[in-house]
């Protein structure tokens, strides 16, 4: 098949996951196409099978903002047009559904007929969908789709519970690429942090509210007065000031360090020996399962989707959001020394479920069923 995908091409779970399926498709022989303001962070190898195509958004003095969506729509007209595809994939509801909406009907005047799959992510949902500004445009976009997945039984059930939605979604999960992300030998790496033996915790996030990296440092000052640990922090946002001074408040600066953005985010999880996630709002959890796959437990909250990947004292445990009293509990339990190494186990076997592997062919199958059933209603009309 020749698949375009679109999608935001940032560090977020929903550029990364859409990345990460081209590529997989890529490898199996599929010719992939994607269409996106920037280069995707993860798309960092050279494939024959693999095309990018840039929007280009002119800025004109008419105009306050830069208007995205239209020069979007044109290019999936081009891109659709002269490379033949026979699918779009979008990645996110706004804006990329509702300008595939917009190329579909702009193909159709030239007799060219591409079924679109939109891919519900999260916060396009429990966030931005829900602002009366969107929703009339998200709930159209979403109906008007000819094939809609989401990343959880926990976003699918909220997505049919605050939109209007006449179709039906299929719960295509998040994956993992086992080749990269597995425990890598870096006993140095973690000597130069732990140079005493101290457990390593590890948080990755976009550093926004809703990650609630608060309760990731008082959870850890709690661990820290119990046995010694150390805290490393992945990624950057609008809550990283506000949190190197609530570390300066509780005096645990020497034992935190603020990592920034990372591409090699697979090395930080091979030493660590906890992964925290205590989010208020997630559709999956993907930074956790990267963090399993890296045999590495991990302490969740109880938001979104995050529950069908952690099971509660078996990969790790999982807390009322909020609950820094209870996380505190659960982390000491993982980090005993008779307890780690199964919680470790357990870690990985269940990431090997979500393995790239076993995931892609649903997605090839979904594409085939939305290609076919795109042929019979054309017939039909």
């Amino acid at each position: 098949m020749k698949i375009g995908i679109v999608c935001y091409p940032t560090f977020g779970g929903s550029g990364v996951v859409a990345t990460e399926l081209g590529k997989a498709l890529a490898k199996e022989g599929h010719q992939v196409h994607f269409i996106t303001y920037r280069q995707p962070t993860r798309l960092d190898f050279f494939s024959a099978n693999l095309f990018y195509h840039e929007v280009d958004i002119k800025s004109y003095p008419l105009f306050e903002h830069a208007p995205y969506e239209l020069a979007l729509a044109s290019k999936m007209v081009n891109v659709v047009k002269y490379e033949q595809l026979d699918l779009l994939h979008v990645h996110y509801a706004i804006p990329h559904a509702s300008a595939a909406y917009m190329a579909k009907q702009i193909l159709k005047t030239q007799q060219i007929h591409i079924p679109v799959v939109t891919t519900l992510h999260g916060t396009d949902i429990t966030l931005v969908g829900k602002d009366p500004s969107y929703e009339p445009v998200v709930t159209f976009s979403i109906n008007q789709s000819d094939g809609v997945t989401a990343v959880s039984e926990d976003l699918r059930k909220a997505t049919f519970e605050h939109f209007d939605i006449k179709r039906e979604i299929k719960v295509i999960p998040n994956f993992i690429d086992l080749e990269r992300f597995k425990k890598q030998k870096k006993e140095h790496f973690k000597l130069a942090i732990c140079p005493n033996g101290e457990k390593l915790i590890v948080h990755t996030s976009n550093f926004r509210k809703v990650k609630r990296v608060e309760d990731v440092i008082r959870v850890f000052d709690a661990i820290r007065k119990q046995i010694p640990a150390k805290l490393l922090l992945v990624g950057d946002g609008p809550e990283r000031d506000k949190m190197e001074r609530l570390c300066r408040e509780l005096g645990t600066c020497d034992h935190i360090r603020f990592l920034g953005k990372l591409e090699a985010v697979e090395e930080v999880l091979s030493v660590a020996d906890l992964f925290m996630m205590p989010s208020e709002k997630e559709s999956f959890g993907l930074a956790a399962l990267e963090a399993m796959a890296c045999e590495v437990p991990i302490l969740t909250s109880d938001a979104g989707g995050i529950p069908e990947l952690n099971i509660d004292g078996e990969t790790g445990y999982v807390c009322k959001v909020g609950d820094v009293a209870d996380m505190t509990i659960k982390a000491l339990e993982i980090l005993k020394d008779e307890n780690l190494a199964g919680f470790k186990d357990r870690a990985l076997r269940r990431a090997k479920e979500f393995d790239v592997e076993n995931i892609l062919p649903m997605y090839v199958e979904f594409y085939q069923e939305t290609i076919e059933e795109a042929k019979i209603s054309l017939s039909n009309i």
